[in-house]
């Protein structure tokens, strides 16, 4: 696996790690090639009004959507055995990892490092201050639709290829 070989992960959540929304997005040889989004309904489809404030999701919006046991076998079919790049890559990875404990999956089964590749860890590296995918997004001219996650994960995927 190359550094320009990887998939790019955000997701946003409903209540604190309970997924509302993932995007991912699949890089091979430098290019992307393929891109998933999903809504995924949280536990009693409950949300945190401050988390609806950030990205704009409610329950309205999951009320009809798979769940994250639903959803999984797609997440699985896009990370397994890749690298994988997030931009606050600790935020992302404990909602990840705990969503697969409280749904009784286990993080080994994707095959993938227990530490991702982190834009944020990168840009703040490089001197960005600050480090935030808004500010990373609008310097390098990159579009971004904030709290979307397919739109955070392209970005993301983008700055990766950005920093190589």
């Amino acid at each position: 696996m190359t550094p320009n070989s990887f998939v790019a992960i955000d997701f946003e959540t409903a209540i604190a790690h309970h997924i509302c929304s993932v995007g991912i997005v699949t890089v091979e040889n430098g290019e992307i090639i393929e891109e998933f989004h999903a809504l995924i309904r949280p536990p009693n489809n409950q949300y945190n009004w401050h988390n609806v404030q950030v990205h704009g999701i409610s329950e309205r919006h999951t009320a009809n959507s798979p769940n994250f046991q639903q959803i999984y076998p797609e997440i699985h079919r896009r990370l397994f055995g890749k690298m994988v790049v997030a931009h606050n890559e600790s935020f992302d990875r404990n909602v990840l990892s705990k969503s697969l404990l409280e749904n009784n999956l286990i993080f080994n089964d994707l095959n993938i490092a227990s530490k991702w590749e982190c834009t944020m860890k990168i840009y703040k590296s490089k001197g960005y201050k600050p480090a935030k995918l808004s500010n990373c997004c609008d310097l390098h001219g990159i579009e971004l639709k904030h709290h979307d996650a397919l739109s955070d994960a392209r970005a993301c995927a983008k700055l990766f290829l950005l920093a190589q």
